[in-house]
């Protein structure tokens, strides 16, 4: 017998694909005579074994032979079951021949339900076992003490593991398949900033220098802040939704070959007395290790976030940044030769210790009239008095009117932007890049200092978790805009997680032309 799989393929015209009773009887006569049945078709059958039916249509025997008539009614008399895997014969003359597995499906047909295939590769019949599913490629990844292994709930399959083998008809295992390991690494980087008020990540990949693209984010508000300017510490029920939102971005950095990533925390944890402490909380529950930045490198993030904002015809710009806890404002004075990275143009910097959060439980967020408004604007000027910065006419700012302007990143700025856009809900690719006039800004903060809470919470780019600290913020912009007059403010949804991405990015030197953008090793062809 020759093995189906390596043997030559069977005859598609001739005299073993005529039905019965048809063809050249001399041909039958003359293989009848030898003995021979190498004319007769082969069927599928189990693996590494071949079956020959028989060209009087009746089921062939196990050896492939083609015995007499009487033999055939003997044995059927004496032999109660035949082999493991083939049905007995039940009809000395039945027509059509079927071979059956165990379940009692049957895989091929012989006699006059015969077909010749199209595609010359012999009768057809139904597979012996179902087709295989793709095997998936293995997810480890090892690129440094960050990288973050496949989780149990992520689909993925480490480059290790072994698919069960599901045995075929004859009771032998198929062969194991072995899994493939990934193609490639794919340049993933994560940023995790948690604020007072926000807990922010992204998950992004390089594409264009200076340019990356969003794989996956989350944002959520936590308020960690909530009671720490009374208290001093982190309350019990802030430091728990915290952690709950914590536990779904460390579920979405298991998920993912990330590369490199950088988990900061910022001014809550940096006042907080037991902020350390919350910090190895963090650690235990979620496996997140968060590191506690100064107030300098914060600024030079919100700097580093904005960079693709700032135009090249720019000469001079104050960017803040209005948080929950603190607010950071940098002066960027931009020489004629201007370095790839906008924080290297800093000339004065400062971080304030107020945001929105710490603002609107001193003064009240829900009722707010023009006079506490005013009393907001000037506790933020008197710290605002306190920083040594030149005056715009010793910077050469105050001839500029077309080369500088304000950038805005924060809430804040972006729930003025959806406002006057009058947005039926938020939408960040409408609102990031905004140019706002002046007159435009002092219109949508009067607009919004004369809504009441239950108008300023029904607007969709407000909203109830908004709707007491917008005018905080509105009352830190207005100190801004006083101590910085400017014809022109430009709208930035990006920020922190903006700026960390970028560094490590150009760190790595993912952008340079010319340079590999994986260190681990060269590509596989």
């Amino acid at each position: 017998m020759k093995d189906p799989e390596s043997g030559p393929a069977p005859p598609t015209e001739g005299a073993s694909a005529t039905k019965r009773g048809e063809g050249n009887s001399s041909r039958r006569g003359k293989s009848k005579r030898r003995g021979s049945n190498a004319s007769l078709p082969v069927l599928s059958g189990v693996e590494g074994q071949s079956v020959k039916a028989d060209p009087t249509g009746r089921s062939p025997n196990q050896d492939g032979s083609s015995p007499a008539r009487k033999r055939k009614r003997r044995r059927k008399k004496n032999t109660p079951a035949a082999q493991p895997g083939v049905a007995p014969q039940t009809h000395a003359v039945e027509p059509v021949a079927q071979i059956v597995v165990a379940g009692g499906l049957p895989i091929a047909k012989a006699g006059k339900r015969r077909r010749k295939s199209r595609n010359k590769r012999g009768l057809q019949g139904r597979p012996l076992v179902p087709g295989k599913a793709p095997v998936p490629a293995g997810r480890v990844v090892e690129a440094g003490a960050s990288a973050f292994r496949p989780s149990p709930h992520s689909g993925a399959v480490a480059a290790s593991a072994v698919l069960p083998s599901a045995g075929s008809a004859t009771g032998e295992p198929h062969p194991r398949p072995t899994v493939a390991a990934a193609p490639h690494i794919p340049d993933l980087y994560a940023a995790l900033d948690l604020g007072t008020n926000n807990c922010r990540l992204l998950i992004a990949q390089p594409t264009k220098p200076g340019q990356f693209r969003v794989v996956d984010a989350f944002s959520r508000i936590v308020r960690l802040g909530e009671g720490l300017a009374a208290s001093g510490r982190l309350s019990s029920d802030a430091m728990d939704r915290a952690v709950e939102a914590l536990r779904i971005c460390a579920s979405k950095l298991a998920g993912r070959e990330i590369r490199r990533m950088r988990l900061i925390a910022t001014e809550a944890c940096r006042a907080a007395e037991n902020g350390e402490e919350f910090l190895r909380r963090v650690v235990s529950e979620t496996g997140l290790d968060l590191e506690i930045i100064d107030r300098e490198t914060e600024a030079r993030l919100a700097v580093s976030g904005c960079s693709s904002l700032v135009g090249r015809e720019t000469r001079s710009v104050v960017l803040f940044d209005i948080g929950g806890g603190s607010s950071e404002i940098a002066v960027i004075r931009i020489a004629d030769n201007r370095s790839s990275r906008l924080a290297n143009h800093i000339t004065h910097w400062t971080s304030l210790p107020v945001g929105v959060v710490t603002l609107s439980e001193r003064h009240g967020g829900r009722d707010v009239s023009p006079v506490i408004f005013e009393a907001m604007i000037g506790e933020v000027a008197a710290m605002l008095d306190r920083f040594d910065c030149p005056p715009l006419s010793d910077l050469g700012l105050a001839d500029m009117a077309e080369d500088f302007h304000l950038i805005g990143t924060s809430g804040t700025v972006t729930t003025l932007a959806g406002v006057h856009l009058d947005l039926p809900r938020y939408d960040r690719r409408r609102v990031d890049g905004l140019w706002l006039t002046d007159d435009e800004v002092s219109a949508m903060q009067a607009k919004l200092l004369s809504w009441d809470y239950s108008s300023r919470a029904a607007n969709p780019c407000i909203g109830p978790d908004r709707a007491d600290l917008v005018l905080a913020g509105c009352a830190i912009l207005e100190a801004i805009r006083r101590r910085w007059p400017s014809n022109r403010m430009r709208v930035a949804d990006r920020g922190l997680r903006e700026g960390l991405l970028t560094d490590m990015m150009a760190d790595d030197g993912v952008w340079r032309r010319h340079r590999p953008r994986r260190p681990n090793g060269p590509r596989e062809r």
